[in-house]
């Protein structure tokens, strides 16, 4: 007896982009998946709390939720990780993650 409905089984060629990078109180270090599944949001994880996210460009305006997702410490952190994101997180209009 099967206990499990596969509901999808993918493969793909990515593409990662590893990125170390320092503001003036905090370092980061972030894994960034390209990728075609879930709705062309690229998939961020946080290096050193393992942490993880799918982002796109609405995403990076929500300081609160990326303070949350990734355990930053203040708002102003928050902020500073939403610009160096906002260079490396392609800005897909919602009408397009849903054709």
């Amino acid at each position: 007896m099967e206990i499990f409905e596969k509901l999808y089984d993918e493969q793909e060629n990515v593409g990662v982009r590893f990125v170390g990078f320092t503001t003036e109180d905090v370092r980061y270090d972030f894994g960034i998946v390209h990728t075609n599944m879930f709705f062309g949001k690229p998939l961020v994880i946080c290096m050193q709390t393992g942490r993880s996210a799918l982002l796109d460009a609405n995403d990076l305006q929500n300081y609160e939720y990326l303070q949350r997702v990734f355990q930053i410490h203040s708002l102003k952190e928050a902020k500073d990780l939403s610009l160096f994101f906002e260079e490396s997180v392609p800005h897909i209009p919602a009408s397009e993650q849903y054709d």
